[in-house]
């Protein structure tokens, strides 16, 4: 199976509510491609989903490690640190997802201008 295929079986598993399948699937599409994203985003929901708050984390922090401009893998950064209390990282957090939001919208206005 592609890392695809067990992306979209991890996805149908998540939505029947069996996280544990979820969990599977994502994780084995992330042994066939490492640096898949959007599998690494459907983990740490599983994660949190599962109350697994550290492992989410961790999911959540490849993200960034892999594509640092990922405004949702600061999102559920700092979501997941502010459900364990930590209320500082969750801010830094949501300012880094803050900026690259803006600095998104702001090369999405210079596009349109240009285009």
């Amino acid at each position: 199976m592609t890392p695809e295929e067990h992306y979209d079986g991890a996805l149908d598993a998540f939505a029947g509510g069996d996280l544990e399948t979820a969990v599977a699937e994502y994780q084995k599409a992330l042994e066939l491609n490492p640096a898949y994203t959007d599998a690494l985003h459907g983990l740490a929901q599983a994660y949190a989903q599962q109350g697994k708050l550290d492992d989410a984390i961790a999911a959540a922090r490849r993200i960034a490690a892999i594509d640092p401009d990922d405004v949702l893998a600061h999102t559920s950064l700092s979501r997941f640190l502010q459900q364990q209390g930590k209320k500082e990282e969750a801010e830094a957090e949501a300012n880094q997802a803050r900026v690259l939001g803006w600095k998104q919208q702001l090369k999405d206005q210079k596009t349109k201008q240009q285009g």
